[in-house]
This record gives structure tokens, sequence and C-alpha cells, in this order.
């Protein structure tokens, strides 16, 4: 029998935040976008209405629970089962956050929001801010993150651009791309445009490494990775899956594992790594979850994930 939903989970080792404590801020798959690459399934609560879906005070009351635990976090990651900047409490959850440590806040956001004066003056407060940038114009935009009809790229670039003018913590721009549909050499002459636009401190450039929402989303080779990264210049980098075999040393809850998988799907390996056993052990706990039907097994590129049942 599960406990009540988790708003805090991990850490878990990140490619690029070191280890992340992430932070849920809205109920499952609650989104303005429906991006074809969606590690989490298709999105079930398709809104761009900002509100208090989960209350400030809970967050930061869990918070304080776990950060009694080793390991320390490298950052807190405002991240989760959808888009953080959705929830209007996002300015009181930080503010908590750094009443309560000195841990760096981390904001993971598709960026969508960005140009709302609300969202803004939260994620100013953040000490590294990561949005999305996965197309060079509006049919793109709408191919690949099917946004709510009431979000236009226009809107999205003017929040970005406003909001780097305004910013004095690292931004980190993610790009997702995706073979035979944003990877040719117009989208990234246009998606090329639109950084020099917004100044980022670093363009990350990722493809599809865990089974997305739309299987039409593919992975983009590690060559053409490579030549993408040459034609957007030195400040874009090819973000690699982590391969160490650094372990977090969790204890194995079932709880705090499948708060994981529900935002994160995971290979046997990734767990064994997170929650510190070995991978004969990681696949026997998995393998009963998923007798109990609590999680599902899906494979991709050859390995075998295990995220949360459809519509969690």
């Amino acid at each position: 029998m599960r406990k009540e939903r988790v708003h805090i989970y991990g850490p878990v080792p990140s490619r690029r935040l070191g280890l992340s404590l992430g932070v849920d801020l809205v109920p499952p798959k609650t989104c303005d976008y429906d991006c074809i690459y969606c590690q989490l399934c298709r999105t079930s609560k398709w809104t761009a209405h900002i509100g208090p879906y989960i209350r400030w005070e809970d967050i930061v009351d869990e918070l304080k629970v776990k950060l009694e635990a080793e390991p320390r976090p490298d950052y807190i990651t405002m991240a989760g089962s959808g888009e953080p900047t959705l929830n209007s409490e996002l300015e009181k959850v930080i503010s908590g956050i750094k009443e309560l440590c000195d841990i760096p806040v981390a904001v993971l956001t598709n960026g969508s929001l960005l140009g709302v004066l609300q969202v803004l003056r939260s994620c100013l407060l953040a000490d590294l801010v990561l949005p999305s940038l996965d197309a060079g114009d509006e049919n793109m935009f709408r191919k690949v993150n099917r946004p709510c009809p009431a979000v236009s790229f226009a809107d999205v670039i003017e929040g970005l651009v406003g909001f780097r003018e305004r910013y004095e913590g690292m931004v980190w721009l993610e790009v997702m791309l995706l073979q035979d549909i944003n990877s040719g050499d117009r989208d990234i002459e246009r998606i090329g445009e639109l950084v020099e636009r917004i100044d980022p401190d670093e363009v990350h450039l990722n493809t599809v490494r865990r089974p997305p929402a739309d299987p039409a989303a593919s992975p983009v080779a590690g060559e053409r990775m490579e030549q993408i990264a040459s034609m957007l210049g030195p400040r874009a980098v090819v973000i690699r899956e982590s391969t160490t075999g650094s372990t977090v040393a969790m204890p194995v809850d079932e709880d705090e594992l499948l708060a994981l998988i529900e935002r994160r799907p995971c290979t046997r390996r990734q767990i064994s790594q997170v929650f510190d056993i070995n991978e004969i052990e990681a696949l026997k706990i998995l393998s009963g979850l998923v007798e109990e039907h609590l999680i599902v097994s899906e494979q991709i590129a050859g390995e075998v994930f295990y995220k949360a049942l459809p519509g969690q």
C-alpha cells in the first residue's frame, strides 16, 4: 500500500546538477505542453492556469525532514512530474528553501511562462534556471512541444529574452533534438538565431534516452549531435548519460523508489546506483513492483526502463 504522495524525491545523480534533490510542485502531468519526447507519457492535465496546486508550507515541511538525512544534495531542483512554474506559490517555496538552507536552487522549466510577471519574479530568486527551446519557429513548436492554444511561440521567446536581461544567475538553455524532426541544418540555424537573442550562459544539447510519450520521437546519433554543437558555437555542449559508478547511498524504501520512478523512468543500473545496491538486488525489487502492478517496464535502444503506470 502506498503512503501519501510525496513532493520531494531523490537525491538522484544528474548529468548536469550532480546530486539533485527534486521538488514536485504540481500534480502528475500538469503542464501547458504535451511534448512528444516527454519521459512521463502524455500530459493528462493540459493547462496554462497558474494556481496553488500544492501548498508551499507542505513542500517546505517535507523538505525539512528530507534534509536531515544524508547525503547532502548539490542542488534542490524545482522539477518533478509537470511544469513547476504553474504553481503560484513557487516564489514562497524558493524563499522558504533559502531560509532553510544554503543549498543552491535550480528551476527546471519549459520556459513558457517566464514572460508572466509572477513567474519571472519567482525565478529571479533561483541560483540556476534551465529553460527549454526545442524549436526555431511556431510550426515546429506546435509539432514538438504541443502547447496549450493560449501559449504562443513569440511570447515564449520574448519571455526568455526578457528574463535573461533581468536575471543575474546562470541560464542553461536545453535543446531536445529529435531525429528527422528538429535536427536538420535549417532547424538548427533557426534555433541558433534565437539562442543569440536569448544569450544563455550555456546551451545543453540532449536527445531521447528514455521511453518517449510518442514513438515518433527518436534519438539523434552521437556524431550528428556533435555536428550540431559545432553549428551552435562554443557555448553548446552535448549532454551524455552518466556512466559513473558513483552511488548516493540511500536506503531502499519502496515509497522513495516509486517517488523517483514516477518522475524519472530508470534502468536497473540507475536504481542500483541511487540506492547503493547491486543490480541483481535492484532487479529483484523492480520485478516485485511490476508484479504488484505499481510500475511497468518498457524497452528503448536496447535498455529496459521502469516507469509509472500510464495515467498515474
